[in-house]
């Protein structure tokens, strides 16, 4: 072909050089070329340029027309990676490290989540199962990878894995937070009691009440509402958990900048707690005394006849107060382990570049849900999960709550419990 085209251009030279020569000795004769001869000429000459622009690319292209293709689905290399790879030779180990969760538990989601993630083909390629969109979300969470090295793997467009990761998350919300998320009735209450009791050695408790800080880029708008005391940008999401670690309250996407103490008043858990539904009508006796279950907290919460925090630490406290100090960090460090267990299983919650201000509190509370889901069904967590969890240059911001919230009652329940400990003569 290349031989074709260079024969084809010399031809064309010496056709365009006779011309000329032509010409020029047409005008030589005549003296001089009239305008309509000159016009005619370049018109003629303007077209047969033309010409020869058009059959240079016409040659071009057929030239290189085996080595272009156009821009195929992504499927087409990595289509069966699924089936044939993940589906086939995963072993249990395999599950755990991608999924964070056995291949059977990732199949009962699967079954959960089926009413909410019907086919649509508007947002899903037609041959994306079910199946196949669960594992594009929960790989997604449980590494943070970006949704461009993510879609090669699983054969999909990055928007299509941002599709996946927003539609199994509402749906996560949607059909399992009433199963694993939710208030507790008066039976479990006194289970966790219970629980409290005998795990962690504190009475009367219901749970361990704590936030959690997630960074975030820096939003264009109201950039200033999401940079904490620690001077770097965040959402704020306060959580409660159970003694065995597991979340029953979740209240999340607070702007970085709220105090802990603001975002409990804006809290569904603190108007149930104003209408007494965190405790039986009328509540249980402790120490002989019709007292409210309590939740654990520390200095960044009000003291209130319900939530009780350390004795600030000075050099006058006495021994009692020093025992119940001790008692009550070490029963609230479950909450903290419960956030390191959370961030380690899916450390999209280590910061969220990929995920918009719209989309995070959903994801913050699928991922919440998710993290029952594999503490509720035994799923193993690997303790190496936890490197790098907790990077030291984003300190957590710990502003005490203002005194004004405090409320007057509950050194009376404090008292109590430094009486029971004292009893127990537990250190």
């Amino acid at each position: 072909m290349q031989e074709r085209l260079l024969v084809l251009l010399c031809a064309l030279a010496r056709r365009r050089a006779g011309g000329r020569r032509a010409m020029a000795g047409a005008g030589a004769g005549a003296g001089a070329w009239d305008g309509p001869q000159r016009r005619a000429w370049l018109r003629h000459y303007y077209s047969q340029r033309q010409k020869r622009l058009m059959t240079l690319l016409i040659a071009r292209r057929r030239r290189t027309s085996c080595y272009f293709y156009p821009r195929a689905w992504p499927s087409v290399r990595s289509a069966d990676w699924w089936e044939r790879v993940v589906l086939k030779e995963f072993g249990p180990q395999d599950w755990l490290e991608k999924f964070r969760m056995s291949k059977e538990t990732f199949f009962y989601v699967c079954n959960q989540l089926r009413p909410g993630l019907a086919p649509h083909s508007a947002h899903f390629h037609p041959t994306l199962p079910l199946e196949k969109r669960v594992a594009v979300a929960l790989w997604h969470l449980a590494t943070n990878v970006e949704y461009q090295t993510l879609s090669p793997l699983f054969g999909v467009g990055p928007s299509t894995v941002q599709t996946c990761v927003r539609e199994v998350s509402y749906a996560v919300v949607l059909l399992l937070k009433p199963l694993y998320l939710r208030l507790p009735n008066e039976k479990e209450l006194e289970n966790m009691v219970r629980i409290f009791r005998t795990r962690w050695g504190f009475p009367h408790c219901i749970g361990a009440l704590d936030s959690l800080h997630i960074p975030i880029h820096p939003p264009l708008r109201l950039s200033a509402d999401y940079c904490n005391g620690q001077g770097w940008h965040s959402i704020l999401t306060q959580a409660t958990v159970d003694g065995l670690g597991q979340f029953w309250d979740v209240s999340t996407a607070f702007p970085g900048s709220m105090e802990n103490s603001a975002v409990l008043e804006s809290s569904s858990l603190w108007v149930l707690a104003k209408e007494g539904r965190l405790c039986p009508n009328p509540p249980k006796h402790f120490m002989g005394k019709a007292q409210k279950y309590v939740l654990l907290g520390d200095a960044t919460y009000p003291l209130q006849d319900w939530i009780l925090k350390p004795y600030q630490e000075d050099e006058n406290l006495t021994q009692r107060q020093l025992q119940f100090n001790y008692r009550l960090k070490r029963a609230h460090s479950v909450i903290e382990n419960a956030f390191l267990r959370l961030k380690a299983r899916w450390q999209i919650l280590l910061k969220c570049d990929d995920c918009s201000l719209e989309l995070l509190p959903t994801l913050v509370l699928a991922c919440c849900i998710l993290h029952n889901v594999c503490e509720a069904h035994d799923n193993p967590f690997n303790e190496e999960w936890l490197e790098g969890t907790e990077p030291t240059e984003l300190p957590k911001p710990c502003q005490p709550a203002p005194a004004a919230m405090e409320d007057g009652r509950a050194e009376q329940v404090r008292e109590l419990m430094c009486q029971y400990f004292e009893s127990c003569g537990e250190g």
